[in-house]
């Protein structure tokens, strides 16, 4: 990546697990933009944050999405039958990675989400 902003890299990264997901639509995108636009003021209030603001924003967009019934990131790693999320882990940390909540097992980091298969057996566009 090119830009310096870490606002920038986070969005692109959240952007591209969504994609891999075959998530990414008009509406889900401005969900980002207003979880980075609010990310916005944390990191001019704690520029030291800078490496953190990535998971974070991951986890905002986790969570609005979470409140309109949406489940993403969804685990297609484990045997788990029961649908279930990816965890962002650490909570507030550097080099942040999507977790199996079920298994604990580690999945990818943040921005490299596995392209998943939908369940008509396409592949997300």
């Amino acid at each position: 990546m090119t830009s310096a902003d870490p606002l920038l890299q986070a969005r692109a990264l959240v952007l591209r697990d969504l994609e891999a997901q075959g998530m990414v639509d008009p509406h889900l995108v401005s969900v980002v933009e207003d979880c980075v636009a609010a990310r916005r003021w944390w990191l001019e209030q704690w520029e030291q944050g800078a490496a953190f603001i990535g998971g974070l924003v991951a986890q905002d967009v986790q969570d609005a999405l979470f409140d309109e019934s949406l489940r993403w990131p969804v685990c297609s790693g484990c045997a788990d039958p029961v649908e279930h999320s990816l965890s962002i882990e650490p909570e507030l940390g550097p080099d942040p990675r999507w977790v199996c909540s079920a298994s604990g097992m580690v999945v990818a980091p943040l921005g490299q989400l596995p392209q998943t298969v939908r369940s008509d057996g396409a592949e997300p566009s």
